[in-house]
């Protein structure tokens, strides 16, 4: 029998956790014969009930864990913390909101028997999705191809399966202040594939992921992978010094020539509001980078645990040595 942990980050799901929790056991179930699941519900501080119905859930579900965060660290870090928390022979990643279904887990498990450390799922849109939703997904997966040298396919989710190993590497290795996973599990390597699904309608609660919150999501990923944002603003820093230089000896000609410069107030504002603009621009871009870096320098944890609630029977580990100053857990 084969341990499988199942990573699953919460944040203000009162509505649908039971519905969902309900699915995954009965997928659970169907496999029991040769898995033995591990559910790992990591509530990132929610502002609705949603940690007392995990509470009441874990008294009758063995094996089960509830890690709650002592504040809002966010999607990323939340499976960070599963991940720290697992042990077992592999660890799948998923929502618990239904979009991504637990009947696709035994696919992810039929490609790990098959020998693979990381099954990606690719996300395909129902009928029932938004065309803004879709559209918006387009573009960030082209953005983000454009501007780093690791490849993202679009549709890819935070919906995979992977094997102890590659936990392992997680847990002793990478420990980076601003975590962009999708990124990061292709860029570990290993033996690799993927797993194709349809994203279904949320059945609860609403969609934490905003306009705002995938722009942020998005620069994150950009800025953990990418160093092309800088390497263009030294390519535009040194093709408008080529053209000031070209038409300071244009000028130069014309004073010569026909003696006096031409008048040029209108174009004199607007290539000095250009030229200000592209270095306000510059300077967020560098700001960017400077601001991972003092995350990365000031070492704090990557999350902060409050309190642990296990399942009746519960057996789950904490992962590595490690794993108690990285989480500091307080309760």
């Amino acid at each position: 029998m084969k341990t499988i942990d199942v990573v699953l980050p919460v944040y203000n799901e009162e509505a649908g956790i039971a519905q969902f929790h309900a699915a995954l056991m009965e997928v659970a179930a169907g496999l029991s014969d040769r898995y033995t699941f591990r559910p790992i519900y990591v509530l990132d501080r929610s502002t609705d009930r949603t940690f007392e119905k995990l509470k009441t859930i874990a008294a009758g579900c063995p094996g089960m864990r509830v890690i709650h965060l002592s504040r809002r660290f966010g999607h990323q870090m939340s499976l960070f913390a599963g991940l720290d928390h697992s042990s077992g022979d592999a660890l799948i990643m998923m929502d618990a909101d239904l979009q991504h279904p637990p009947a696709v887990i035994p696919e992810l498990l039929a490609k790990f028997e098959e020998g693979f450390d990381v099954v990606q799922t690719i996300r395909h849109y129902g009928p029932g999705t938004g065309w803004l939703k879709q559209q918006s997904s387009r573009v960030f997966y082209a953005m983000q191809n454009a501007l780093s040298p690791v490849e993202i396919k679009d549709g890819m989710a935070d919906f995979r399966l992977i094997s102890q190993r590659v936990v392992r590497l997680f847990q002793t290795s990478i420990r980076e202040q601003n975590q962009f996973l999708r990124g990061l599990f292709q860029w570990v390597g290993f033996k690799r594939t993927e797993v194709t699904f349809v994203s279904a309608e949320r059945r609860a609660g609403a969609t934490k992921y905003r306009l705002g919150r995938l722009l942020s999501f998005s620069m994150t990923g950009i800025v953990s992978f990418s160093k092309i944002p800088l390497r263009i603003a030294t390519l535009l820093g040194f093709t408008i010094s080529t053209l000031g230089i070209i038409y300071a000896a244009w000028l130069l000609y014309g004073y010569v020539m026909r003696g006096g410069f031409p008048p040029g107030y209108a174009s004199l504002i607007l290539v000095t509001l250009v030229i200000g603009g592209l270095q306000l621009v510059f300077l967020g871009i560098i700001g960017e980078y400077l601001g991972g870096i003092f995350d990365e320098v000031k070492g704090r944890p990557l999350y902060v645990v409050e309190e642990i609630v296990d399942g009746v029977g519960s057996d789950l580990s904490r992962g590595t040595d490690r794993l108690a100053s990285q989480s500091a857990r307080t309760d």
